[in-house]
């Protein structure tokens, strides 16, 4: 025996005899350590709560100070001088002429000096170095919800980098690189708190929760950001994805269908990402297989088939439309085809299923029908290019 098992061993031993010594007498050993078991749970449970709170606390000072910094940053111009020192030499400069034309005549006793004034009065005089941001009112935003700062701080970092884009706002942007872990650290918990939300959506459906997948998609569209949360975040997007699929399927409540709906337009929103677009068609085209196979069997065998799965594919059908006509649109479509095994698979077995399942199910051979010839039209201009 080596020396770490004989003292994993020893120490198990010892703790036994403590608790045997220590126990009440009016409770046997088992009773005493099944007691003892629940306090030492419940207060690993409180420091656990207590941790995430100070982990979700330092993130977001870390998430206020990123975008301090970038806002404070070295200002990218041409001019020796920088844009914001100008501005703040023409302030104080400025500063006492506001008080010469006020329509006061004040006389050499009676003037103040800048260095004697308030500081909000010179402030208040003083213009700001950066525009405001066009931050949109975000009410729906409860304060309570715990994802809230990190939504938040999403949005503000890609109006920022919108605004320095359109040079709107000339400042330096490496402060993305060297501070990415914040970045993709929000991304991760905003994902965390998607998948856990989109597992057991709740009516009304807030605004809050699409607003959150179309700023997850924004981000990792952009070129600076995406690699950054595709390194942290891919098996989290790849778990979000699949979780949107099952609630679209597996939802049997009789008022499924504003879920639904809003499921469906998640997807087609976190599918407008050209970089996530791939992943989801195919795992949306691996069901519509799969399902196509699974009615092939049941059609022969004479049986009856899952009503519940049946209606909410029609769900996926739509979504696959969406994102088809939008790889259409932006002209990627002859990648996907070559790559994509999962459309080769499709094609293949299309007109055939078409047949074996016209009669009994013609509805559903009817949206693979449509989406046959969504994908034969890519297919036909690829071979034109």
């Amino acid at each position: 025996m080596d020396d770490q098992a004989w003292f994993l061993r020893t120490s198990k031993l010892a703790l036994a005899l403590a608790i045997i010594r220590s126990k009440p007498a009016d409770q046997s050993s088992r009773e005493y350590t099944e007691h003892l078991a629940r306090v030492v749970s419940g207060q690993e449970s409180k420091w656990r709560s207590k941790v995430e709170a100070l982990e979700a606390e330092v993130l977001q000072l870390r998430q206020k100070l990123l975008l301090s910094r970038i806002c404070s940053g070295p200002i990218k111009t041409g001019d020796p001088s920088s844009q914001l020192q100008a501005q703040e030499r023409r302030s104080s400069e400025n500063t006492p002429t506001l008080l010469e034309d006020s329509g006061c005549d004040l006389s050499s006793e009676q003037r103040i000096e800048p260095s004697e004034m308030p500081p909000w009065f010179v402030e208040s005089c003083l213009p700001t170095p950066f525009p405001p941001l066009p931050i949109v009112d975000r009410c729906h935003l409860a304060p309570e919800n715990p994802l809230s700062s990190s939504m938040q701080f999403l949005q503000h970092l890609l109006e920022l980098k919108n605004l320095t884009e359109s040079g709107s706002l000339k400042t330096d942007l490496s402060h993305f690189e060297n501070d990415s872990s914040t970045v993709s650290e929000s991304a991760f918990r905003l994902l965390d708190g998607l998948i856990t939300f989109y597992q057991e959506p709740k009516l009304p459906c807030s605004s809050f929760w699409t607003e959150a997948v179309g700023t997850l998609a924004k981000l990792i569209s952009d070129s600076n950001l995406s690699n950054h949360i595709l390194k942290k975040c891919s098996k989290k997007l790849e778990e979000f994805e699949k979780t949107l699929l099952q609630v679209i399927l597996k939802n049997s409540h009789i008022n499924r269908f504003q879920v639904q709906h809003h499921v469906s337009q998640s997807l087609v929103t976190l599918g407008s990402c050209s970089l996530l677009r791939k992943s989801i068609i195919s795992l949306l085209l691996s069901e519509v297989n799969s399902f196509a196979a699974d009615l092939g069997a049941i059609n022969q065998a004479q049986a009856n088939h899952d009503v519940t799965r049946y209606e909410n594919v029609f769900f996926v059908f739509w979504v696959l439309e969406q994102l088809l006509q939008k790889e259409t649109q932006e002209g990627n479509t002859s990648r996907i085809l070559r790559e994509d095994q999962e459309i080769k698979t499709f094609l293949q077995k299309h007109d055939e299923t078409i047949f074996q399942l016209s009669d009994a199910f013609p509805l559903f051979t009817f949206y693979l029908w449509r989406l046959g010839v969504l994908l034969n039209s890519v297919e036909i201009e690829t071979v034109k290019e």
